[in-house]
């Protein structure tokens, strides 16, 4: 049974994905707001929900490691596998706004996080751990962002011309197809999870392993089929927008919203794995750099990046 729910969770996941790019799209262009700024809010925000979920539970359950592990195996899902695969399938068109101030905004939040729990090294503590004033902090981050996007948004408005707005485009089946999208996208990845772990356990996994593979995999799958439906659309700038925004948004909303709930404390080993995620975001701002594009030879790069971090937490753990 639970393969036959496992299934049905993807084709949730995928028909979801397909509503929502197309509605969220339309609605970019009703509102003359340029498609990389909806990609980084509305959509990032809807494929973070399963990331928010899993770990705003893990962190009331007491289980820190599934929290910090769901978020940073996401991000690095992300930046490797979600990046890599979407820009093999169409190479990814990189604006100059995203160069400049989205991708090292990602870059900054997960410096700050990494400076945030390194309680041990910085200030002599015997455990690492996200405090509930460094929840607030890292929800303060998430305000600035939000303030940013707003204000970005409404200049594009002020700036478009009236001749922008499409034609035959109604606002009533635009806003049911991306909430008939965001209720698959979260549902499957809510299928997918619960029925791919009692998979994994039934093969012998264990827990660790699970929390790093399956849970970060699981909850990552809105923005892989997002991104690649996006990519499919050339709807360049919300498969990018997508990746960065809920990259943003699992750091500074779900460890930060975590973390006031209930201080997380942070396992040793998952310093190696925030170091990597910058490490990446950095290889991704350098790849963005190239022509203002990201080609089908990154994103093999890429692939191949999260292939060799797979072999390394399989070891490790």
């Amino acid at each position: 049974m639970a393969y036959i729910l496992l299934i049905i969770g993807f084709g949730l996941l995928i028909k979801g994905a397909d509503f929502f790019v197309d509605g969220s799209s339309n609605i970019a262009r009703l509102l003359r707001i340029p498609p990389i700024l909806i990609g980084l809010t509305i959509v990032a925000f809807g494929t973070s929900s399963p990331e928010a979920t899993v770990s705003i539970i893990a962190a009331i359950q007491g289980n820190a490691d599934v929290s910090m592990g769901n978020v940073i195996g996401s991000n690095i899902f992300n930046l490797t596998l979600v990046v890599g695969i979407a820009t093999i399938l169409f190479p990814i068109k990189v604006e100059n706004e995203t160069i400049r101030k989205e991708i090292p905004f990602t870059l900054l939040a997960s410096v700050a996080l990494l400076i945030l729990i390194s309680d041990t090294v910085l200030q002599g503590f015997d455990l690492n751990t996200i405090s509930r004033s460094d929840g607030l902090i890292l929800l303060l981050f998430l305000s600035v962002f939000m303030y940013y996007v707003i204000e970005v948004a409404l200049k594009s408005r002020e700036n478009s011309k009236e001749a922008d707005v499409v034609q035959d485009v109604k606002w009533g089946k635009n806003i049911l197809i991306t909430l008939l999208g965001l209720a698959g996208i979260i549902i499957g990845g809510q299928m997918v999870v619960e029925n791919g772990k009692e998979i994994a356990y039934s093969w012998g996994m264990s827990e660790a392993l699970v929390g790093l593979t399956i849970i970060a995999i699981g909850t990552s799958l809105p923005e892989l089929v997002t991104s690649i439906a996006a990519a499919l659309k050339k709807e360049s700038e919300i498969a990018l927008g997508n990746i960065v925004g809920s990259n943003i948004f699992n750091i500074l909303f779900v460890l930060g919203a975590s973390a006031v709930i209930t201080p997380l404390e942070v396992n040793g080993k998952i310093i190696v794995d925030i170091m990597m995620m910058i490490a990446l975001t950095v290889l991704l701002l350098i790849f963005s750099r190239t022509n203002f594009r990201i080609g089908k030879r990154e994103g093999l790069v890429l692939v191949l990046g999260y292939i060799v971090y797979m072999v390394y937490i399989i070891i490790r753990n």
